[in-house]
Parts: C-alpha cells; sequence; structure tokens
C-alpha cells in the first residue's frame, strides 16, 4: 500500500536529485578546463584520441557545450506537465545528432543539414502535436463553459507555499 509519506518521500529524493544536478552543471560545464591540451587524453580508464579537434580539451569544451542543453531539456521532458511536452523530443534528438556528429572525425561541417536527419522526427510529433491541440479545442468548442472556465478546470491549484514550489518541480 502507498501511503502519502512514501509519494512524498519519493517525489522529495526525485526533487533533490534533480535540483543537485541542475546546481551542479556550472561545475560540469568547467570540467573541460581539467582536460589536457593535447591531442591524446590519457587517463587511468580510457584513452582519448581527439583526431579531428586536435586537442583534448577543445573537444570536450565541443562536447559540454551540447551536452548540458541536452541534459536540461532531458530533465524538462520528464517533468513537464503541459500537453505538449512530447515536442521537447525535437531538440534533445537535435543535440544528440549534434553530439554524435561532432565525434565522427570525417564530418567537417558538424552542426549542417540537420534538418534532414530530423525530417522523419518532425513528421511524428509535429501532426502528433497538433491532433492533440485539435482535440483539445474540439472539446472547449462542444463545452457549455467560457474558456477562463475550462483553464480554471485544467490548472493545479497548490494551496501551500511548499505546494506552490513543489509545482514547479
Amino acid at each position: 500500500m502507498n501511503t502519502g509519506k512514501q509519494k512524498l518521500s519519493k517525489s522529495a529524493i526525485v526533487g533533490t536529485v534533480v535540483s543537485t544536478i541542475i546546481a551542479s552543471t556550472p561545475l560540469i560545464y568547467s570540467l573541460h578546463e581539467s582536460v589536457p591540451t593535447t591531442e591524446v587524453w590519457d587517463t587511468f580508464l580510457f584513452t582519448y584520441k581527439s583526431g579531428f579537434w586536435e586537442d583534448a580539451q577543445y573537444a570536450m569544451w565541443v562536447f559540454t557545450g551540447k551536452f548540458l542543453p541536452l541534459l536540461f531539456l532531458i530533465i524538462w521532458f520528464f517533468t513537464c506537465r503541459h500537453w505538449w511536452y512530447h515536442v521537447l523530443l525535437v531538440p534533445i534528438v537535435m543535440y544528440i545528432l549534434q553530439i554524435v556528429n561532432s565525434y565522427r572525425a570525417e564530418v567537417e561541417y558538424i552542426d549542417e543539414n540537420q534538418i534532414l536527419t530530423l525530417l522523419p522526427i518532425l513528421v511524428i510529433i509535429v501532426p502528433s502535436i497538433y491532433l492533440i491541440r485539435a482535440q483539445m479545442f474540439n472539446k472547449i468548442n462542444y463545452a457549455d463553459k467560457t474558456m477562463e472556465e475550462l483553464e480554471a478546470e485544467f490548472m493545479l491549484k497548490p494551496k501551500t507555499l511548499w505546494g506552490k514550489i513543489k509545482q514547479y518541480f
């Protein structure tokens, strides 16, 4: 049986983990400064050859510049309460493609022609979001309520200060 305390505890743990990740992003971003400015980076775990980038520190700077927005988008995707949250998959896939392409040595122009790769995803997500929106407005048109009443019905109204803060996480 799931009690209110267990649910609150799980919510508090997830919120703590997410907020810790977000608060540590300046540290994550500055990690590239600890990478040597050589072409080959040897650690006890792995050996990284920068290849196209010719500098391991620069390659890690590029990686963190693409990884952090991806991290924020993933957190936003899993914590978003809006009906349109699936549209966040488009920039998530875009950043994943940028990260993958940035480490393929034969790619000269990293951020070009992404629309061709993203097109199949856009073809699926954009019409889906439009259909959801159309269904919502269809219900609004046949309802005997005003737009304000429908918005109030869909709106989450926390009663306590903690509830208002929790609404955003």
